[in-house]
């Protein structure tokens, strides 16, 4: 028994933790009555919201909670496949080729300061407030967290193993595919989880903005119709859906990458 708590002690002390906040908030709004349900409705209210949302009820937002999720996945998925085809390649090519790394190094540390948030009014005047906007967006979040993590991970390649192979006669490709690339694959894999992190952070706020549809869109249609309980069913859902993409990449990272240790928790 003692092994057992000790185990998964820490998993319960987060248990404990979300019990005691959920205590609290129903002491509040459904005992106490000491926040008005217009700021903050209670969790029965919540969890109402979410079954009537989910079972395809389309009142106030024009749409049912599995058609945002769908709206927002499209977007995010699409932006950050388009950050990660570009950003892991540009990182492996500045950090493997100088020259290449004269080129391209210092337009990219010009672009990188800058959030993602403030390409918005640029990819709404380009492009509008559809489908190609926001994914415009969502690249620009994805592709810096992909770029500096393979550019991190290739320079980190040990000198001793590459004058190694080197010494056996291996070419610069055979090196960078059979030495480097393997031995970034962590912080590669660690890049794609905070790229992934960053695209739906900037497909959220992006939808709060220029959109007709999604968990964003959902969001800002709760505040302005004065619905604390949307905009909290968005929030959680979002979360949850955060939280559910960053388990499966650290399940094919723990499952591919040799060793299968993530780098953030060495």
């Amino acid at each position: 028994m003692k092994i057992l708590f000790k185990k998964n002690k820490y998993r319960l002390i987060s248990l404990l933790s979300l019990l005691v906040v959920i205590f609290i908030w129903i002491f509040v709004t459904d005992i106490s009555h000491a926040v008005s349900p217009l700021i903050l409705p209670s969790p029965i209210k919540v969890i109402q919201t979410f079954v009537y949302k989910l079972q395809g009820g389309t009142i106030p937002d024009g749409a049912s909670l599995l058609n945002h999720i769908a709206s927002s996945l499209k977007v995010a998925l699409g932006g950050f496949l388009a950050g990660v085809i570009i950003g892991v390649p540009l990182g492996i090519g500045m950090a493997w080729n100088q020259k290449f790394e004269r080129i391209a190094k210092p337009l990219f540390d010009l672009i990188r300061p800058i959030p993602a948030l403030a390409w918005i009014p640029l990819m709404i005047l380009w492009l509008g407030i559809g489908y190609a906007s926001k994914v415009g967006i969502v690249f620009f979040a994805s592709v810096i967290s992909a770029t500096v993590n393979s550019y991190t991970g290739i320079r980190r390649t040990s000198e001793v193993h590459l004058w190694v192979a080197q010494t056996f006669g291996a070419t610069r490709n055979q090196m960078l595919f059979k030495i480097a690339i393997p031995t970034a694959m962590p912080l590669i894999f660690t890049g794609l989880r905070l790229a992934l992190g960053s695209s739906w952070v900037a497909l959220v706020a992006a939808e709060l903005v220029a959109a007709t549809s999604g968990l964003g869109y959902m969001i800002q249609m709760g505040r302005m119709l004065g619905r604390p309980d949307i905009i909290i069913v968005g929030m959680l859902t979002i979360g949850v859906i955060g939280l559910l993409m960053s388990k499966v990449l650290e399940f094919l990272q723990k499952k591919f990458v040799k060793g299968g240790r993530l780098e953030d928790e060495k």
